[in-house]
């Protein structure tokens, strides 16, 4: 059995190499020349798999006793009493956590890559900027100091931009990467004032200085930490492409598929993670809270209808991830903090594999398939699987110790997994195949609802350390924003299942091609762009021809 300093020191060994390898493969990667592709791709592979190897076996040994701790090689004390910027490692459940998660997606993706790029003049530069954007994320979920924190954010964002921009002639891609640049840089002014203003505030720069001292805080929060939350809810929102700011997440299909695996199995991601590191603030800072919600909340409703419009795959699923965004942010303005980490984990791992086969999609939705006819339930059969849905839902999270009073948050969530669980049900009425066929789906959908509460249960007692206790709803107003969250499902509900006969109407055929172009929200800015900021001439148009 190994002692605990001797298991620290090799949880810390691990950690530190899982992004290392990456750099350093990165940086070797750009010396070779476009001839050694190939052998440029092979290392890629086994680095990238390697550096997951590292992070799985990290994992598992702070399972069996890892402790939580923070790690400085190197400091530089800033002026007035703000702390330091520090090169320091913050390990904790939340840390090992995201560092398999990321390092497992950035494996396959690199796998994937190596069949996908084959041939491509310039492979050998995409497995460099992959390399680079992928240790840029998995240092920045080691990042023990806020402002190390905020430089990595910055150099994520500059890698990635290579990678959009892989098919520089592509007159979309060019666009959709520039707005991405415009974004981003108000994103990181946004986060690095607030990393100021906490640091002036608390005096410390590190996570866990931070995480002990709101811990010890009583009485109101400060109005610099009230500032800062708000700023970072703009970087948060910005970074998840929330509504109606998500038109470069949806345009940068014009990018290699491992690029958009990776953007929105992982990147993306960054904006949920950021309020998941910020959670000690952003606890306490219900004011900014609630905005967060709200805005989660509202791209939830927008892109949730919009996406039932798309025609294209990969829109569609662009569409999704945005909606998907929202629903952490709506978790982590909540409070529900743990939730909101089960929630990335497993949309990160559906949205890499939904974006590496998407091409097989498209086969099997071209295939001919021998489909059952399809009734409409009834009004009374409508409400009846409404009820027999909550009342499941509701009895199960019963069981797992949810309740009303104690934890009114988590109960509207539990109201999202009763939508989700009548429209399963209301699936199999629709097809129309006997009792035994709904009683089969019924049984499915009991093993969802506890398998959901089951995996919540795990994460709230894994990263219970790591994480504030969840906040408990103290207010009118968060009590009618958990209202509204109810509300809100429920009437999406209500539309998916009769959207085949609200067609029928003229206002709701205008409304459809509405959704179709995304409300129009994205255009204003497009055209902006293009004015002040015009394409340069693609390669083989004619003289004065721009993209």
């Amino acid at each position: 059995m190994l002692e605990p300093s001797n298991l620290n020191f090799i949880i810390l060994a691990l950690i530190s190499a899982v992004p290392l390898l990456l750099w350093v493969m990165g940086i070797f990667g750009s010396v070779l020349t476009g001839e050694h592709a190939r052998l440029v791709a092979r290392l890629s592979n086994g680095i990238s798999g390697t550096s997951f190897i590292c992070s799985a076996l990290a994992a598992l040994l702070y399972a069996t006793g890892g402790k939580s701790l923070t790690v400085t090689p190197f400091s530089l004390a800033l002026p007035g009493d703000m702390g330091a910027l520090a090169l320091s490692l913050y390990i904790n459940a939340v840390t090992v956590m995201m560092l398999s998660l990321v390092s497992f997606i950035g494996f396959v993706v690199s796998r994937y890559a190596r069949n996908y790029l084959q041939g491509e003049k310039r492979q050998g530069q995409f497995y460099t900027w992959l390399n680079l954007t992928t240790a840029s994320i998995l240092t920045l979920i080691v990042s023990g100091n806020m402002l190390m924190f905020v430089c990595v954010w910055m150099a994520t964002s500059l890698c990635l931009h290579h990678l959009l921009m892989f098919y520089p002639e592509r007159s979309g891609a060019v666009l959709a990467a520039r707005k991405k640049i415009i974004i981003s840089r108000v994103g990181e002014i946004s986060l690095l004032v607030a990393v100021m203003l906490i640091g002036s505030t608390l005096h410390t720069m590190e996570f866990e200085g931070v995480f002990h001292t709101m811990a010890a805080m009583t009485g109101p929060l400060p109005v610099a930490l009230q500032w800062a939350s708000g700023l970072i809810v703009l970087a948060a929102a910005l970074k998840t492409a929330q509504f109606p700011l998500q038109g470069w997440l949806i345009q940068v299909m014009e990018a290699p598929t491992p690029v958009s695996a990776l953007l929105h199995a992982g990147i993306v991601n960054g904006g949920a993670f950021l309020i998941i590191r910020m959670s000690p603030v952003m606890s306490q800072a219900i004011t900014a809270s609630n905005v967060l919600a709200m805005i989660g909340l509202m791209t939830i409703a927008t892109a949730g209808l919009i996406m039932l419009t798309q025609t294209s795959i990969k829109v569609f699923l662009a569409w999704t991830t945005t909606a998907q965004m929202g629903f952490m942010l709506l978790e982590c303005g909540l409070g529900l903090y743990s939730l909101a980490m089960l929630h990335l984990v497993t949309h990160s791992l559906y949205k890499a594999h939904a974006f590496l086969s998407s091409g097989s999609g498209v086969d099997i939705f071209r295939a001919p398939a021998v489909r059952p006819a399809q009734s409409t339930p009834t009004f009374g059969q409508w409400l009846i699987v409404l009820a027999f849905a909550g009342l499941m839902t509701f009895g199960i999270g019963a069981a797992f110790g949810v309740a009303p009073k104690s934890q009114p948050a988590l109960l509207a969530l539990g109201a999202v997994v009763a939508v989700a669980v009548t429209q399963l049900l209301l699936q199999s009425f629709k097809a129309g195949m006997g009792a035994a066929f709904v009683l089969r789906t019924a049984g499915l959908s009991a093993v969802v609802c506890t398998a959901y509460f089951s995996l919540h249960t795990a994460f709230h007692f894994m990263l219970a350390t790591s994480l504030p206790a969840a906040r408990m709803a103290n207010s009118s107003t968060q009590l009618a924003l958990i209202g509204l969250v109810m509300v809100t499902f429920f009437a999406i509900l209500l539309i998916q299942q009769n959207l085949p006969n609200l067609v029928q109407y003229p206002i709701m055929r205008r409304a459809y091609v509405h959704l179709y172009n995304g409300l129009y929200v994205d255009i204003p800015f497009s055209r902006l762009l293009q004015r002040f900021w015009p394409g340069q001439p693609v390669p083989g148009q004619p003289k004065g021809v721009r993209s």
